[in-house]
């Protein structure tokens, strides 16, 4: 699956492994993730594609977002899986 902006990805590695993040930029061999707690969008981690697995979720990160309705979006997406 080709990663894009808004795509919802498992970290599979480092002390955020198997929590949801949301993608918010994609450079080079690494992409930017956040989840609206620990990894907040104006401070978002930059993390090696490698250590990223994608999932089928896509999420709007549209200018109006906020890290309340990031974590509720990731967090609605953990109980469905």
């Amino acid at each position: 699956m080709k990663l894009s902006k808004g795509s919802v990805v498992r970290a599979t590695a480092g002390k955020d492994s198997g929590k949801l993040f949301a993608v918010t930029d994609i450079q080079g061999g690494y992409c930017f993730i956040a989840n609206g707690k620990s990894r907040k969008l104006a401070s978002h981690k930059r993390k090696n594609l490698k250590h990223i697995c994608p999932t089928d979720s896509m999420i709007n990160l549209n200018d109006n977002i906020t890290d309340k309705k990031l974590r509720t979006l990731l967090r609605q997406l953990a109980e469905n899986e």
